[in-house]
């Protein structure tokens, strides 16, 4: 493949709600462009990009995938996003490194929830839009009806550049408006057409729509709005660099339409790439800081400049390894050379560079500024982080990931599989940073979080189908606590005699709570002796062991206060072991008469939703036990502060989401511990079944 220049170069997003035809388009576009030889569909499983044995099963993109689609002289670089909530990280991660997105609405659905998320994350990232109204050939396909629907959700001036020609089954083309031309195409999906006049049926409406392209073009600048009230007429180049001007300031968003199932228009999406979306140097230079002393750092989209480059993905590929995706913003990075990694300090080597297009990788010797590409085996360099030339350092902003919102436990389904699980779950998640792995201390299990319930199964099937391990998954165990409410004196002894040298620990103890949070105090009071100094270590060992299992449920004691304050001793019987004994016995003892209860932990929420759906995310809460500390309007949206206990909160983003039709999100954190109500306390002794032990100690 040969190396193009910053000025022929076209990195583009394909970015849309689910079902669009984001990966049929890109398919029908490599195709067009002679890249494949046969024109790859989603549905058959014999798409290039949709690659990963989980996406050909799901029939749904999973993963940001590229593709170079060489076209009239230019390389335009497609990244193809998935649809689905629960893959938000990887849209994320392709709009962080594109100069332009591509947006695709459903010509009957028109605009959708995901539509206006995803369109969300290009403004925030400040990523050019232009839209695609795809499927015209579908029965109740009205672009119309889909162009309003963008102008009004998306709050902008959708204009189109293209004008169906047909609709629903003869659906057979478009009129370019710019040119004022007519594609006809072959409905055979072999993406043949004739280029025409706009017909004659259509010439009246074309002139009009042609009109309203220009005069949103010509709002771009003040040197075009100055030559369109003059009434001088625009050129092409004039009006496709207002257009250009118009999208990257927001104002404006060109429409094209096409039928990517059918191969009908994907020529002249590609056209229409070339002219609308920015090349790396019109997008111009990028800022960073310098990782020594933090001062600016910029970098010129220039070959002769130093290197630099971004990480916007890993991925583990079976055959070479780690696979590290990354945008190069300026410089050149050759084959076999050496890179430093300003994020973490620390240099690379970088062996062979590859271009991908979907999972096959051809190698290249060198890539040039504004251009993507991939290398193996990058043994320190993570997503986020930053390539660039040791001399002239520099790091840019990583990408921007959201939390995990949905939880789960896993556990191998088969013993001796815990060593292997750990190494998956590892890798699964330096390839994924919105999946996250911890082993939870207090209740043993191994807890494995995403951004929703898809996206877990997804990872679960991976470790099965990558590393051998299948799993179970079950609901996280709620890390309870339990404390005292009473103040109690107790009293321990352990007397043993086995004819031999015997054990004797005799202690008396005082068991009072303690502010939450205060966890444990361990008070010493003994005087002259009645329990000598070299035992007291082991009466606190002995209270701490005896509070890591409670009396009431088994979970762990907290927030009390142990003072000892007498006991006695037997000259050669005693012992630090019978003395701890003692110890344990006492607190057990005194524990069941201190009025003990469970406490749980509560998380601090904020969630964030439409205003249209505050109601129903506040009676939610209210549902699960929450206590509304208070709301705030946010851009649309009101947030809204809440405390939840965390039992409540582990399908909370499957019901926000249900709520608010994917609109909302949510994050917490860990607040307090608290005292669950009588009757859940209640039933969490009883699935323990530690109450029917007491009740047989008693």
């Amino acid at each position: 493949m040969r190396k193009h220049g910053v000025d022929q170069i076209r990195n583009l997003a394909l970015i849309a709600h689910s079902g669009a035809g984001k990966t049929s388009l890109a398919e029908a576009m490599l195709f067009s462009a002679g890249v494949t030889d046969r024109l790859g569909r989603t549905d058959e499983g014999t798409s290039v990009l949709d690659y990963d044995p989980e996406e050909v099963r799901r029939r749904v993109s999973i993963s940001t995938s590229m593709a170079p689609c060489p076209w009239k002289g230019h390389k335009v670089n497609l990244v193809d996003t998935p649809g689905y909530f629960d893959f938000v990280g990887e849209v994320l991660a392709a709009l962080r490194v594109v100069d332009g997105a591509l947006l695709l609405v459903d010509a009957v659905s028109g605009v959708e929830v995901g539509t206006e998320l995803v369109a969300g994350y290009a403004r925030g990232y400040g990523v050019p839009l232009f839209a695609l109204v795809n499927k015209m050939d579908r029965e109740n396909a009205s672009f119309s009806k889909a162009v309003e629907s963008l102008s009004r959700a998306l709050k902008v001036r959708a204009v189109p550049v293209h004008l169906p020609i047909g609709v629903e089954a003869s659906f057979r083309g478009m009129v370019e408006l710019v040119a004022q031309k007519a594609f006809v195409y072959e409905t055979d999906g072999s993406g043949r057409f004739k280029e025409g006049p706009v017909p004659q049926e259509m010439a009246a409406e074309a002139e009009a729509a042609r009109e309203a392209l220009i005069e949103a073009a010509a709002e771009g600048s003040d040197a075009l709005i100055e030559k369109y009230l003059a009434e001088e007429p625009l050129t092409p180049e004039e009006i496709w660099e207002g257009l250009r001007r118009g999208m990257a300031a927001g104002k404006v968003l060109p429409v094209l339409c096409a039928s990517a199932l059918r191969n009908v228009g994907a020529q002249a999406v590609l056209d229409a790439i070339l002219a609308l979306c920015p090349s790396p140097a019109q997008a111009g230079p990028r800022q960073g800081k310098n990782p020594r002393d933090q001062s600016a750092e910029t970098r010129e989209p220039l070959d002769s400049a130093p290197f630099s480059a971004l990480v916007f993905k890993t991925m583990a590929d079976p055959y070479v390894g780690k696979l590290t995706l990354f945008r190069v913003y300026s410089g050149t990075l050759c084959s076999d050379s050496h890179v430093y990694n300003a994020s973490r300090g620390r240099s690379e080597r970088v062996g062979q560079l590859f271009a991908l297009r979907g999972k096959q990788q051809e190698a290249v010797q060198e890539v040039g500024a504004g251009d993507l590409a991939a290398v193996a085996k990058l043994q320190e360099t993570t997503t986020g982080d930053t390539l660039c030339d040791e001399a002239r350092p520099v790091v840019f902003e990583p990408v921007q990931f959201p939390a995990p919102v949905y939880t789960v436990a896993v556990q191998p389904k088969a013993k001796g599989d815990e060593e292997k699980i750990g190494s998956g779950l590892a890798r699964l998640a330096e390839e994924d940073p919105t999946f996250k792995v911890e082993k939870q201390p207090e209740t043993g299990q191994i807890l494995i979080s995403g951004t929703g319930e898809l996206h877990l199964e997804v990872m679960v099937d991976r470790l099965r189908r990558k590393f051998g391990v299948d799993t179970t998954i079950d609901a996280p165990k709620v890390p309870y606590r339990e404390t005292i409410r009473g103040q109690v004196k107790v009293e321990g002894k352990h007397k043993k005699q086995t004819g031999g040298r015997g054990q004797y620990g005799h202690v008396f103890l005082e068991l009072e709570p303690l502010p939450l949070g205060q966890q444990f105090e361990f008070v010493d009071k003994i005087f002259g002796g009645a329990v000598p100094r070299q035992y007291i270590p082991a009466v606190e060992k002995g209270v701490r062991e005896a509070m890591q299992e409670g009396v009431l449920a088994g979970y762990p004691v907290t927030d009390v206060r142990v003072t000892l304050y007498d006991g006695s001793s037997h000259p050669v019987d005693s012992s630090e072991l019978a003395f701890k004994i003692a110890a344990s016995m006492a607190f057990k003892k005194g524990a069941l008469q201190a009025n003990p209860v469970i406490l749980e932990p509560i998380m601090d929420v904020e969630v964030l939703v439409p205003e249209a759906c505050m109601g129903d995310a506040i009676g939610d809460l209210n549902k699960k036990r929450g206590k509304i500390l208070g709301m705030e309007p946010r851009g649309g949206f009101q947030a809204i502060r809440a405390q939840v206990p965390l039992a409540e909160m582990f399908r909370y983003a499957i019901d926000l989401r249900s709520i608010t039709q994917g609109r909302g999100t949510h994050s917490m954190k860990f607040s307090h511990y608290e005292e669950v109500p009588s009757h859940i306390a209640q039933a969490i002794i009883e699935r323990s079944g530690k109450g029917k032990e007491s009740e047989r100690e008693d």
